[in-house]
């Protein structure tokens, strides 16, 4: 079994990253390998992308979910892979995102993949790509515009 651990800050309110985060729908905006998400259900998610070049398509379970605190997930086929995303909020309306997961590489390409640090490397160019992503908007998907709302 492998497990991943990574963390990243972000120039957004915490709100606004567990807010984007949880927009499913748009992870192939900010994660390389993944193709489509779907939600099923509320708790229920299925992705097609690719793993080490092949076409894969899996079904994840969301376990546990604190509105802007962490989200836990299962895939329910796979009992070894599994992992939690967690949101802090920091100073000056920063987040810090920290994601850990837990995995059995199963194919060959998979354990060479793992081996080579891979999975690792991808993991910390998705959580790169999604400060990018919700930092260059300042909103999450579907949020207000920080520039029309006005003050309370």
């Amino acid at each position: 079994m492998a497990s991943l651990h990574k963390s990243i800050e972000i120039d957004v309110l915490v709100q606004v990253a567990y807010n984007q985060w949880t927009q499913y729908e748009e992870f192939p905006a900010f994660m390389e390998n993944v193709r489509e998400v779907r939600r099923v259900d509320d708790t229920h998610l299925h992705w097609r992308g690719m793993i080490a070049g092949k076409p894969l398509e899996w079904d994840t379970e969301i376990v546990e979910q604190v509105p802007e605190k962490r989200i836990a997930w299962r895939n329910p086929a796979a009992p070894d892979n599994h992992g939690v995303i967690m949101f802090e909020s920091l100073n000056k309306g920063r987040a810090r995102v920290t994601l850990d997961v837990e995995y059995q590489p199963e194919s060959v390409e998979e354990k060479i993949g793992d081996l080579l640090g891979i999975m690792e490397a991808n993991l910390e160019d998705d959580l790169q790509h999604f400060k990018e992503f919700v930092e260059a908007r300042g909103r999450y998907t579907g949020g207000p515009d920080p520039d029309s709302v006005s003050p309370a």
